[in-house]
Parts: C-alpha cells; sequence; structure tokens
C-alpha cells in the first residue's frame, strides 16, 4: 500500500515537472512572447534545473537541448524509482535494463509532448467558443498553429472540424504505435531480468 501510493506520487510529480519543461521547450520553439504570465510561470518554475543543465548540455541549432534533456532525465529517474519500487527484482546492474529505461524514458516525453498538444488544442476549442478574446488565446495559437493547419480545410458551415481531427489522430498515435512500443520496452525490462 505504502509503496503505491509513493510510486503515485512519484509518477504524477515527474509527469507534471516532465510537462512544465516541455511546455517551456515548445514555448521557446513556438517563438511565444516571454512577458506573458504564462511564460513567466514555466520560466520561474524551471529554472532551478534548466540553468545548471545549461551549463551541460548546450543549445543545438537554437533549439534548448537542456529543457528536453532535462525533461528526459526526469522521466527516466521516475522509471527507475517505479521499478525499484515494484515488488518484482529488477536487475539494475544490467545494460538492457538500462537501455530499455532509457528508451522507455524518450518514449514518455514523446506521449507527455502528445498530451500537452491535445489539452492545448482541447483549451483553444473550447476557449475559441466561451472566449475568444482571452490573453491565453494567442499562446494557445502559436502552439497548435503548425499542427492545425494541414486539417484547416476540414469545415462544415463556419465551425472548423480541425481540432477533432487532430484530436482523432493523436489519439490512434497514443493507442497505437506508442503502446506496441511501451510494452515492448517493459518486455525487455522483464527479460532482462
Amino acid at each position: 500500500m505504502f509503496a503505491e501510493t509513493l510510486g503515485f506520487l512519484v509518477k504524477t510529480l515527474a509527469d507534471l515537472f516532465v510537462l512544465t519543461l516541455l511546455l517551456r521547450f515548445y514555448l521557446q520553439v513556438a517563438r511565444a512572447p516571454f512577458k506573458h504570465p504564462l511564460c513567466q510561470f514555466v520560466i520561474a518554475v524551471t529554472n532551478f534545473a534548466v540553468i545548471p543543465m545549461r551549463r551541460l548540455v548546450p543549445a543545438a541549432r537554437g533549439y534548448d537541448m537542456a529543457t528536453l534533456t532535462l525533461a528526459w532525465l526526469v522521466s527516466l529517474v521516475a522509471d527507475a524509482l517505479l521499478l525499484a519500487l515494484n515488488p518484482l527484482p529488477y536487475n539494475f546492474v544490467a545494460v538492457e535494463t538500462w537501455l530499455a529505461l532509457a528508451l522507455l524514458a524518450v518514449l514518455d516525453v514523446f506521449r507527455q509532448s502528445l498530451y500537452l498538444l491535445l489539452g492545448a488544442v482541447i483549451v483553444q476549442a473550447v476557449m475559441s467558443w466561451v472566449n475568444p478574446y482571452n490573453p491565453l488565446a494567442p499562446i494557445l495559437d502559436v502552439l497548435t498553429r503548425p499542427f492545425l493547419r494541414p486539417f484547416r480545410r476540414f469545415q462544415v458551415g463556419q465551425v472548423d472540424l480541425a481540432p477533432l481531427v487532430l484530436f482523432l489522430i493523436v489519439q490512434v498515435i497514443l493507442m497505437l504505435p506508442v503502446r506496441m512500443l511501451e510494452a515492448t520496452f517493459l518486455t525487455q525490462l522483464k527479460v532482462s531480468l
């Protein structure tokens, strides 16, 4: 019971921090205005870890690789802690275990990126109906525009169905390839026992 509760806390806190790091990364990629309160919040929450990491991991082609690497590391540590809390004994000395954990962490970061995109699309769609002039609207537009652009032709009357089409595609990606890869990596962890 205690291990399950601790595992839940580790996974939840790690996922929230990874989402915040990914939001910081994608806001920088989208060149969002960093004077916005949401951007200021994300920077304030993540600076304690990102600034020291930038000394170790330089930017690559204008992308903040320190933030992305940190998101991967947090996911890797969380997955390792969850395995350590598992009642089954895992061989943490084996290279195969760490390779499977590293690949699982990459998959976690990819999954969290898709969840971030889904959240932004849902909030943007709801806000377009409820309050289209909300100060958050330009930030959401910057984040979702590249993904919604190919589907803008899906309209019925004056209703834009692009968010719905993108939502369905992302859900299919989360259901099929991501779950299959996750099952493969988890099987590899069990084989390395």
